[in-house]
């Protein structure tokens, strides 16, 4: 069962405090497009590090599956889909986190729709890594065995109408037409978040996004 975090401070506490499997820990930050894991991700690594702890964002998005694969797949207009997403190599990423130096990572360019390879690099100073990804606690195949890789899971709790109005702001400053911003909003992306709020697994803990707006 869940527990239930509302302040950034005790979220922190509750890292510094937990156990690891490996040199370094790792907090998986999961939750639905639009839920605010990107921003709550770099809070909790800027407020480790500040603490002492040095810690790094590490996004799945990096794994975004290109354009011409998707297209080749039929998946195009499914993209952040969990078929989307190269699980395998996020897997095997994820495992060299714990220990591995230095390790190299893609992240994702929003404004080019594509990944970058080798734009992150995770130093032997790390202590503490924030992985952060809409299907960290999916129990699905190829997804579900990831959360034996945690030593905390985090879930964003966050209302579907609040991640429709992000989500549509998002495409807009993204400089979509109204229109085709609410589509995409109430199509692929809030199809996606139905499919984490009804299919995840449950975290070790439950943080409310009002915390956020702290």
């Amino acid at each position: 069962m869940s527990r239930t975090i509302e302040t950034l401070d005790a979220l922190i506490d509750v890292i510094r405090a937990a156990p690891r499997k490996a040199q370094r820990r790792l907090i998986a930050v999961a939750g639905a497009p639009g839920s605010g894991k990107s921003t709550l991700a770099d809070r909790l690594a800027e407020a480790l590090t500040a603490n002492e702890c040095a810690a790094e964002v590490v996004p799945m998005d990096g794994f975004h599956l290109d354009n011409t694969q998707l297209a080749r797949m039929g998946l195009l207009d499914r993209k952040g889909a969990p078929e989307t997403f190269d699980v395998g190599g996020f897997r095997r990423l994820a495992e060299a986190l714990g220990a591995e130096t230095p390790v190299y990572y893609p992240r994702f360019d929003r404004s080019r729709d594509i990944a970058i390879a080798g734009v992150g690099c995770l130093q032997a100073d790390c202590d503490t890594v924030i992985v952060e990804g809409n299907y960290l606690q999916l129990d699905a195949p190829g997804w579900r065995d990831l959360r034996f890789l945690w030593d905390l899971s985090i879930r964003l709790d966050v209302s579907m109408e609040t991640l429709r109005l992000r989500l549509i702001d998002r495409w807009l400053t993204e400089g979509m037409p109204q229109e085709a911003a609410v589509a995409r909003a109430e199509g692929n992306d809030l199809r996606n978040a139905r499919l984490v709020d009804e299919q995840s697994l449950a975290a070790d803990i439950l943080f409310r996004e009002t915390a956020l707006q702290c």
